[in-house]
């Protein structure tokens, strides 16, 4: 469906703007009135990552006057691969001043406001309440929850993205017109259950096909024209280069867009969400031991079988030596626990300790008592003990 525009047109556009934006004023869907809504418009980018690096470069690119970045980390050199926002000189750098200096190069005609605070419930009323619209390039299931339920308290308009290895997704969430994301996830999923990209990787390309999509949306509810994805997911599969899209519909008995809301006000979005489940949670808060006592018992000739859960792949990027691969989803069939060894304490360990606690409770409610998991998993390894060998 067709909605209005978002934003009212600024007064003018400058000379050097007309000449900066002409092939799109020359669009007659978008002309001197959509240009001068962009210029008018305030947009807030959620994260200045994968998503956020396209979508805040194009925005600009297309003359959005006003350009927020939400961002609290640092440029990694691990980055690079996606985040093309930034370069090899911003190694180190904040990324919400990276993401500045980029976008002032590719326009300085907008202005960019930072906000270098982590999104929580206690700023993002605050926060939002500034913009026009929202962009989510968020990794995680809390923030993206926290962004959702933000929105629809302050009757604000979303654009969403996600991305995974060779997959994408896209949608508008405008409760006013439309449903929300609770209406298509009225719960996150299981802790552990969906890797995130910095466990599961994601193809770099894939963040310019789903942020450009993002950024069209933006561009075609803040100028008024086309029929923005509201209601609908666009889903796109980059491995077999096809794009499909699934109706959503808006929940009637949705917690926080339906008719009987159970979520008035922002809730605790971390525990909502959960980073490992409760059995996992509990298996390890006597179970965990650091990379240093795991080299020590190493060193000491100590009896034990390390089990390293993450996948192939990952072992062959690094890996803490003597380690056994065992990837985490045969232990979920079933079929690991016939190799681990009764005489022997066993040791598991992950990429960063999350993956191995989840092991750790299955092992655990097996017979292995003595079991113990490293927090830090092999990055804590790599940072700690052997700081020549990668880290990803």
């Amino acid at each position: 469906m067709s909605l209005p525009p978002l934003v009212e047109p600024a007064a003018e556009l400058t000379v050097d703007e007309v000449r900066r934006y002409s092939r799109h004023l020359i669009i007659p869907d978008v002309g001197m009135d959509g240009q001068k809504r962009l210029k008018n418009a305030k947009v807030l980018a959620v994260g200045a990552g994968g998503l956020g690096s396209p979508a805040l470069l194009y925005l600009a690119a297309a003359g959005v006057g006003t350009l927020g970045i939400v961002e609290f980390d640092e440029v990694d050199e691990s980055n690079l691969q996606r985040q093309i926002i930034h370069g090899q000189s911003d190694i180190g750098r904040p990324k919400a001043e990276s993401a500045r200096d980029s976008i002032l190069e590719a326009n300085p005609y907008v202005n960019v406001v930072l906000h270098t605070e982590r999104l929580d419930s206690s700023n993002v009323m605050e926060i939002f309440s500034q913009y026009d619209l929202i962009v989510d390039g968020t990794d995680n299931f809390a923030t993206r929850y926290l962004v959702n339920d933000a929105c629809v308290l302050l009757g604000k308009p979303y654009v969403w993205g996600s991305i995974y290895r060779f997959d994408g997704q896209a949608s508008v969430f405008w409760s006013e017109y439309g449903p929300c994301y609770r209406c298509l996830y009225p719960e996150p999923p299981p802790p552990g259950m969906v890797p995130s990209c910095a466990e599961g990787g994601v193809l770099g390309v894939l963040c310019a096909s789903i942020g450009s999509i993002q950024v069209t949306e933006a561009i075609k509810l803040l100028a008024g024209v086309g029929e923005p994805l509201v209601g609908r997911l666009m889903i796109y599969d980059a491995l077999e280069m096809t794009y499909r899209q699934v109706k959503v519909r808006k929940d009637p008995e949705c917690a926080v867009c339906g008719k009987n809301p159970t979520v008035t006000e922002l809730i605790d979005y971390e525990a909502f969400c959960g980073v490992v489940s409760e059995e996992a949670e509990a298996a390890a808060a006597d179970s965990t031991i650091t990379p240093k006592q795991l080299k020590q018992w190493i060193d000491e000739g100590r009896d034990i079988f390390v089990v390293d859960v993450r996948e192939p792949n990952e072992y062959e990027i690094v890996s803490i030596p003597g380690a056994t691969l065992i990837p985490k989803n045969e232990f979920l069939m079933g079929d690991a626990l016939s190799r681990l060894p009764q005489d022997k304490q066993v040791v598991l360990h992950c990429k960063t300790g999350v993956r191995s606690a989840e092991v750790l409770a299955q092992v655990k409610a097996a017979g292995f008592a003595n079991a113990v998991h490293v927090g830090g998993g092999v990055v804590g390894w790599v940072n700690q003990i052997e700081p020549h060998k990668p880290v990803y």
